[in-house]
């Protein structure tokens, strides 16, 4: 396999949540009084967080970061519910947050898309070295681990260890030097055209479109196909 590094996006590639975002909040709101319709709370989720802003704090301490991502994630859902009804009143919102932010921690709410482990396990075979290279926050390395994948990846690498997100390229090279290798020889796999195709594209790494594979079963033989004439 040509390349020596295989570096993953996380959310839409390698991991997918188990319901919508908008089931999930509307069904634990009821028990802190609020009840509105899942649907209408996943369009305001959508909207809230494309608008959000990114969820970098440069020059912040690791230590600070988690704590600033939390409120960052709480600003998140209260401005969801905001949007949804701005008439709706919870009876403890920061107990509410709570409850959600234990929930997307874990196995709970996400689980592995098809052939990932496979995957990881067959490019590590081969000799390259594997990594997730998200824009998630300081949660992940515990997802990961309770999702049994965290001893097929050789890294772990999020916002809070560079001050950056994708798709800036500093935060894929950033990426890159922890793992020791360079674009030249990395891909780098995902799904969302700007942040992780482009961005990727930009810092000098091949990008490979998970939405062009079946499942991830395929993606080992992709790469190794690379190293055909021609390609």
């Amino acid at each position: 396999m040509r390349p020596r590094a295989v570096l993953f996006d996380a959310v839409g590639t390698l991991i997918e949540l188990r319901e919508p975002v908008g089931t999930t909040y509307a069904r634990e709101a009821l028990a802190f009084g609020v009840d509105l319709p899942a649907w209408r709370v996943d369009d305001a989720f959508r909207r809230v967080h494309a608008g959000a802003g990114p969820m970098t704090f440069p020059g912040a301490s690791r230590e600070r970061v988690a704590v600033l991502e939390k409120q960052w994630w709480q600003n998140v859902v209260r401005s969801t519910f905001l949007a949804t009804d701005g008439t709706a009143r919870f009876r403890d919102f920061d107990g509410y947050f709570e409850r959600l932010w234990s929930r997307y921690a874990g196995v709970e709410a996400w689980r592995l898309r098809a052939g990932a482990g496979a995957a990881l396990h067959a490019i590590r075979t081969a000799g390259a070295l594997t990594g997730v290279a998200s824009n998630f926050d300081q949660r992940l390395p515990g997802l990961l681990e309770a999702l049994e994948i965290a001893m097929l990846l050789d890294l772990v690498w999020t916002p809070a260890d560079c001050g950056a997100q994708k798709p800036a390229p500093a935060f894929f090279r950033g990426a890159l030097a922890a793992l020791g290798t360079s674009a030249d020889d990395a891909v780098y796999v995902g799904d969302d055209p700007e942040a992780d195709l482009e961005g990727a594209r930009a810092a000098g790494l091949v990008a490979i479109d998970v939405g062009k594979l079946a499942t991830l079963d395929e993606l080992p033989r992709t790469l190794s196909a690379m190293e055909e004439p021609g390609r």
